[in-house]
């Protein structure tokens, strides 16, 4: 079996955080959401490994992962340029995939388990496919699947006015072959796009059984940047903490902290985890981090209270301030203004930005 991980899109909930680079490299928990589907792969046995690419963000995505060696999988690039539907993306890689089935992977979900039972479902019978769903409260907004009791589908149904049940597509499938040749036949839906729920409808309607996995887990999509606080805030919350840096002797810090080598919590700061402090951040004196916060590497806080929020990297916060729920891009500046004086920030900031609060 083979992986197919879709990395396209233009990310475009995602702005201005992904003006300057792909979505599927935003950190969480100081890994990029890229990785967290790399592993999932990898460790559901599945080392042959498709990235798809859009025209944005590919020289970026191919520095990261290169050649798969570093991940223990072996990585092929597949381009899919202009991005004209899930379908279309998968029907890209069908000279990579061959006769094999394969596993297609969102590249900005998370999931808290893992593929492997999804697979094992798969492999359980002769199916078509196999499709993870998960409940929502909104089914309207979803792909939506009408399962019978013993867990096959029977129709897809695309957002819904009437939903059939409130079990949604998440963006992880099994699929057999013939899913391309059912790709082949597809015309562009209202939006113009390829539908990949119209392919696994015509593998029912050509016969073929499709078996749904209800992921009973978390399951995150990282597109908008709540998401992407909410996603670190639970993966943060089971996170096995690495104690690679420094705490210094005055420093007060409580709960579950990860450090990377070359981070140092200075004397006189405080740490209330779970947190994650990336390689070589500096948390100063007079700074508090509280719960559920990231930071990136290279980045150094100083005298400003951070909540609840990620810190990209390579930034320097100075602002006397108190920052939450916030998204902060790479490389940016905060520090105080004078003549302003709120009892707290809510920001998404975008690479580069220089901020005077």
């Amino acid at each position: 079996m083979k992986g197919l991980i879709l990395a396209g899109g233009t990310g475009s909930r995602l702005r201005p955080i992904t003006h300057t680079g792909p979505k599927q490299l935003i950190p969480v928990a100081n890994k990029p959401v890229l990785e967290y589907a790399v592993e999932d792969l990898r460790e559901a046995g599945i080392t042959d490994v498709g990235v798809v690419l859009g025209h944005k963000g590919r020289e970026a995505i191919q520095a990261f992962l290169g050649d798969g060696s570093e991940f223990g999988v072996d990585v092929t690039y597949i381009v899919q340029g202009n991005p004209l539907g899930l379908a279309h993306a998968a029907g890209c890689a069908r000279e990579f995939v061959g006769d094999d089935d394969f596993v297609m992977y969102l590249g900005d979900n998370l999931l808290n388990r893992g593929i492997g039972r999804l697979v094992e479902d798969f492999e359980s019978g002769d199916y078509g496919a196999s499709i993870a769903l998960q409940g929502v409260d909104d089914p309207g907004a979803f792909g939506i699947a009408e399962v019978d009791e013993a867990g096959e589908v029977r129709r897809l149904v695309e957002k819904p006015d009437d939903p059939p049940s409130d079990l949604a597509l998440i963006g992880i499938y099994v699929f057999s072959p013939a899913v391309f040749d059912a790709i082949e036949e597809l015309e562009p839906s209202w939006r113009g796009e390829l539908e990949i729920t119209d392919a696994i409808q015509s593998l029912l309607d050509d016969g073929l059984a499709v078996r749904s996995h209800v992921v009973e887990s978390w399951w995150k999509d990282t597109g908008k940047p709540g998401d992407v606080l909410e996603a670190n805030r639970l993966v943060l919350s089971d996170i096995d903490p690495a104690s690679e840096g420094t705490v210094e002797d005055g420093a007060e810090t409580r709960g579950r902290i990860d450090t990377r080598d070359g981070a140092v919590v200075e004397s006189g700061a405080v740490v209330r985890g779970p947190v994650s402090l990336g390689r070589d951040v500096t948390v100063k004196e007079g700074a508090y981090i509280g719960p559920y916060t990231s930071i990136g590497p290279n980045s150094t806080v100083a005298d400003t209270h951070v909540e609840n929020s990620v810190i990209i990297g390579d930034a320097e916060i100075d602002a006397s301030e108190r920052i939450v729920d916030s998204l902060v891009g790479s490389g940016a500046t905060i520090a105080s203004a004078d003549d302003v004086l709120p009892d707290g920030q809510r920001l998404v900031v975008g690479a580069n930005s220089d901020l005077k609060l």
